[in-house]
């Protein structure tokens, strides 16, 4: 599938994305601390077997396990130099999950420090992290880009341009917000709405919008809907909420929302004027496909 038919269809019709793979991982005894990118050759089977899932559920979009991907990501675990081998090898196995009748997107996330002056890192460095990573998932054939998770908008920035000067494909940009004062939303750089999805739209991304968020309520992601859209004008916006708050419980992070509880927000969403819906941290397949079943009932037609 090519970008023109993904940005095509998302004329078309709304779209529904997968859901969460750290949480899936974990699951299936991903450890603390381990590089779940490693799972993309260790554990191939597992990792599309969770790809073929969503897209069972019903998702039009699967995205790659490469959210920690990058470069500097990957050498905090020693794997720095096995970057193009773990981008690539994460794009094939969301392509075999795909097998042509979804969107694959190559996911691309914060490299986990800071630009100058806040950081050491440079502009410059940055770039060639991030064009590296995005064209080992050329390579291995996804059919567009998300640049994930983002709180600096300078490096979401940077992320969108390696992207596009890779080659001819949809980048969609979401960013991690928190609440605010009085329904207000910010990044974690303290980045507002307006202005995180104009630097977005700026940097050459196609779709923008948001994915995960701190101590959000369902209920905090419609209002941030309806900010994420009149912020992006005419430019669509995806949203993948996580599923609720997360608590504490035994020990383990537990989300408390229900398949049904995700499904229940499509419709508002929806007359938000989201255009792509999805899920974060702590999503499932089942959740997935509530939503998907919401989005094909007539009453969303």
């Amino acid at each position: 599938m090519s970008e023109r038919s993904l940005l095509d269809e998302l004329k078309r019709r709304p779209l529904l994305c997968d859901g969460a793979m750290g949480t899936q991982l974990m699951m299936r005894g991903l450890s603390p601390g381990e590089c779940g990118e490693m799972w993309n050759v260790n554990q191939a089977a597992i990792v599309e077997g969770i790809h073929r899932a969503y897209r069972n559920a019903g998702c039009d979009l699967i995205t790659t396990n490469t959210f920690g991907g990058s470069a500097f990501a990957l050498q905090r675990h020693g794997l720095g130099h096995r970057t193009g081998e773990l981008n690539r090898a994460g794009a094939r196995a969301a392509v075999g999950a795909a097998e042509g009748g979804a969107f694959v997107l190559g996911d691309m996330g914060p490299f986990g420090g800071f630009l100058e002056p806040v950081g050491e890192t440079t502009q410059e460095e940055l770039e060639d992290i991030f064009e590296e990573q995005a064209a080992a998932l050329a390579e291995g054939g996804c059919d567009a880009f998300i640049v994930e998770t983002m709180s600096d908008a300078a490096e979401l920035a940077v992320a969108v341009q390696a992207a596009k000067r890779v080659g001819k494909r949809a980048v969609i940009a979401t960013y991690a917000f928190s609440r605010g004062e009085k329904d207000s939303y910010r990044t974690m750089m303290g980045v507002g709405v307006k202005d995180a999805i104009g630097r977005a739209i700026g940097a050459g991304a196609e779709v923008v919008g948001a994915n995960c968020g701190s101590d959000l309520s369902l209920g905090d992601y419609v209002r941030l809907a309806e900010q994420l859209v009149a912020a992006a004008g005419v430019t669509p916006v995806i949203l993948q909420p996580n599923a609720g708050k997360p608590a504490m419980v035994d020990g383990r992070l537990m989300y408390a929302a229900k398949p049904g509880d995700m499904a229940a927000l499509v419709s508002p969403l929806l007359k938000a004027g989201v255009r792509i819906i999805g899920g974060c941290c702590g999503t499932t397949p089942e959740h997935v496909q509530a939503m998907a079943e919401a989005m094909k009932s007539d009453a969303w037609q």
